[in-house]
């Protein structure tokens, strides 16, 4: 009987500290994306690039401090939504590097180099 009636403490225990945690989003709802996250996947989503069935399937393994870093950074708590944003983070075009590659090896008209 005190067995029993220790564990059923514990789990209220839990359920007061869970509560106690980071707000959880209305049921039907996702959570709050980070600014950048949510630039990414609407630049993707403007580049057609998240069109169509999700038909391709990706897996592999990682350490779970950089997912639970991912998470954290991005406010995504799917590993699925998490290799999506990494996707189109990668397939979008850096726009420094293409300014950096198109400007490569010129000074601007009135640039002067002082010795």
């Amino acid at each position: 009987m005190t067995t029993n009636r220790a564990i059923r403490s514990m789990g209220a225990k839990r359920r007061r500290t869970a509560a106690r945690g980071a707000p959880k989003p209305a049921p039907g709802s996702s959570p709050p994306l980070a600014p950048g996250a949510a630039a990414t996947l609407e630049e993707a989503r403007r580049a057609g690039l998240l069109d169509g069935d999700k038909t391709e399937h990706v897996s592999f393994r990682a350490p779970p401090a950089l997912v639970e870093a991912a998470r954290r950074e991005t406010g995504l708590t799917s590993p699925t939504e998490l290799g999506i944003l990494a996707l189109a983070t990668l397939a979008q075009p850096d726009p420094v590097a293409a300014f950096l590659k198109r400007t490569r090896a010129r000074l601007g008209e009135t640039h002067t180099l002082e010795y």
